[in-house]
């Protein structure tokens, strides 16, 4: 693949992880829910409720994902293997038997990509001085 610039960006690294990574289909471009369950399993695997609970003080309360969206993203994430289901902790305290989910190899590649394109995505917004202020 070659290299193009577009504002200054060069995008052919962003391009060839994504299809290294995943089929077209379902995830491309990726939905920013499933970026955000991407992030919040980076550091801890999480059952559901902790996905939901994580993926709110992430974004400051600016995207709070609901059971269809959160369960929805999770399956098509479970599907593509870029996340896995995992036995959780032992809480006895508990009866229920929460579904806990963390990153694969591949979900974290996904995910350090996207971020990549983002950050792109943001140094041509700065240049243009599309921002009111300073947000980052």
């Amino acid at each position: 693949m070659t290299r193009q610039a577009i504002g200054g960006t060069v995008v052919h690294r962003y391009i060839e992880d994504r299809v290294q990574i995943i089929p077209k289909r379902k995830l491309d471009p990726l939905p920013s829910a499933a970026f955000q369950i991407l992030l919040s399993l980076a550091a801890d695997d999480l059952h559901g409720y902790g996905i939901m609970r994580q993926v709110a003080e992430q974004t400051g309360g600016r995207m709070r994902l609901g059971p269809g969206t959160l369960y929805s993203s999770i399956q098509t994430l479970l599907e593509e293997g870029l996340i896995e289901e995992t036995d959780g902790p032992e809480d006895p305290s508990d009866a229920r038997r929460r579904r806990h989910y963390r990153l694969t190899a591949g979900g974290r590649k996904l995910a350090r990509s996207e971020a990549d394109r983002l950050a792109d995505l943001l140094r041509v917004a700065r240049a243009r001085k599309i921002f009111k202020g300073d947000y980052v």
